[in-house]
């Protein structure tokens, strides 16, 4: 294998995919990597056992203000360079290289891999946030977008736009690269499917030893404790919904109980494969969604469409201003919001990245940024646009919870405060409650099928049990860290994965310029197969 172009010669190299694994006890492991990544979260799990959680808490969130304050730049641009570069390469002429050879087909129909690629991605947030966010932005719960007045017309418009762009065009574009990246030097140049292959044409056969493992295992910690965070997180949503419809008491045991149903559903998935198990669940997270959907925008069907127009232009018109650090106002906002949100789509990346990767096979540079861009942020400004501008509608109009209260006092139960307000809504939130578990089932079999494949040195085909341990070992850190300090351990491992964020920030511009250094090997090639 060479990279080689006129600008550029790198040697080839004869490193093959799993060379460096371990086969003991049924299990094909990366050596250093399954070991370190598998020691450390359990370090990390023994640690939060000892330590006081408030006092680790109050550290931690230290740290993230800091970060999240003094990097802000950071992360806006990194967002910024990845969505242009996206957007450059779209319309380049690499577009036309298909990822695994001019020959290669793909695995799935385009309809279960965009439902896989979006229910891995954000599925569950929409569910969370869907509600909370959009009524936080108007009612000044956090701040309001560009210092927008709350309670006013202004303040919707903004607090849909701003919604919008967070889940729209800047996050898709983390992800998509990520996952681009990944996918091009796993299919095209035959390397091991892990964050360390993007750097080859940087870094050389360097990236089979310690800076490759350093790398992987950096990788596998932030996936899983985005996991955890994202397993814990729903975990207390589905329970406060269950306590809400069904009356039960809303206590630690039932949040566990929901997390050991997650994770008992997700390693059933895991042991029916790809097909049987992570697209089969897509699909049906895409068809409850969209009835889901449906019976809102039926019964509130004059304030969706205004909604939804409205979040568009607001969107649009805002995406600049919204995209930039200096000259604003609105610091709280900012910080606690938007950059946020970028370092947290950073930290999920490498997870989003390897599933989409291991799924994409067979499509062209150009049909995967423009499905990966446009497919999902046309659902996500549909979705957030129409529960949240219903949730809005409620708020001003007074009626339900959500008006009697002018605003969010439990997150984990805005949605489910909203669905209050109609005569079905004990049906809904039946609905929402499978789904929040029908998401995350889905979120921990991909994530598992990801961490395994890192910790098995890349390899795609490896045994079953190994994903069936890195699902329980996702589930029993988010058990740990509910069981020890509620939902505050949670927030705390949310913060520690969005300070992890800074560095991956500066690995995903790397491996943008690695990307190109790949692509310019294509220049070998006939130029039809880049025409």
């Amino acid at each position: 294998m060479k990279f080689k172009s006129k600008k550029y010669s790198i040697d080839s190299t004869d490193y093959q995919i799993g060379q460096d694994n371990i086969n003991k006890w049924g299990f094909d492991v990366h050596n250093t990597v399954f070991t370190f990544s598998a020691g450390l979260s359990l370090l990390f799990i023994v640690t939060l056992l000892v330590l006081d959680p408030a006092v680790a808490k109050a550290g931690i969130d230290s740290i993230k203000g800091a970060v999240l304050s003094n990097f802000d730049f950071l992360f806006m641009w990194g967002a910024n360079i990845l969505l242009l570069f996206a957007v450059a390469l779209i319309f380049s002429p690499f577009g036309k290289i298909r990822l695994g050879g001019d020959n290669a087909k793909t695995d799935y129909s385009t309809v279960s891999w965009i439902a896989m690629l979006f229910a891995a991605g954000m599925g569950i947030g929409l569910i969370f946030w869907g509600v909370a966010e959009p009524t936080a932005f108007y009612t000044d719960w956090y701040g309001t977008p560009l210092n927008a007045e709350a309670f006013t017309p202004e303040g919707r418009e903004l607090a849909l736009g701003a919604t919008a762009f967070h889940w729209g065009l800047h996050a898709w574009a983390i992800y998509g690269m990520t996952a681009l990246c990944l996918a091009y030097f796993a299919y095209n140049k035959g390397l091991p499917l892990s964050m360390r292959s993007v750097f080859y044409p940087i870094l050389g056969d360097r990236v089979w030893g310690i800076t490759g493992d350093i790398i992987d295992i950096m990788t596998v910690l932030v996936t899983l404790f985005g996991l955890a965070t994202s397993l814990g997180l729903g975990g207390t949503q589905a329970a406060s919904g269950i306590s809400h419809v069904f009356g039960f008491e809303n206590s630690i045991y039932l949040q566990q109980f929901v997390i050991v149903l997650i994770m008992g559903l997700a390693i059933l998935s895991v042991t029916r494969g790809m097909d049987g198990g992570v697209k089969l669940l897509s699909n049906l997270n895409m068809v409850i969604a969209f009835i889901f959907l449906g019976l809102i925008a039926v019964l509130n069907f004059t304030t969706v469409l205004d909604s939804f127009a409205t979040a568009i232009i607001s969107y649009v018109k805002n995406i600049i201003p919204l995209s930039q650090t200096s000259g604003r106002d609105d610091t709280t906002w900012l910080h606690g919001w938007t950059v946020f949100y970028w370092a947290w789509w950073v930290a999920y990346a490498p997870f989003f990245g390897m599933f989409v990767a291991r799924i994409s096979k067979g499509r062209t540079i150009r049909e995967f940024l423009l499905y990966v861009l446009l497919m999902p942020t046309l659902v996500t400004t549909a979705w957030m646009s129409i529960f949240g501008g219903v949730a809005i509608e409620q708020i001003i109009d007074k009626v339900g919870i959500l008006g009697a209260e002018q605003g969010i006092t439990d997150v984990s139960l805005s949605l489910f405060y909203m669905l209050d307000a109609y005569p079905m809504g004990d049906i809904l939130s039946v609905i929402a409650i499978v789904l929040i578990i029908v998401f995350f089932v889905t979120t921990l079999d991909s994530g598992s099928i990801v961490v395994d494949s890192m910790t098995a040195g890349g390899k795609m085909d490896v045994p079953m049990k190994q994903k069936v341990v890195w699902a329980i070992i996702s589930g029993l850190i988010a058990m740990v860290m509910l069981w020890i300090g509620g939902t505050e351990s949670i927030q705390a491992l949310q913060s520690i994965t969005i300070i992890a964020a800074l560095p991956f920030t500066l690995i995903l511009l790397l491996g943008c310029v690695s990307l190109i250094k790949g692509l310019l090997t294509e220049l070998d090639k006939p130029k039809a197969t880049i025409k």
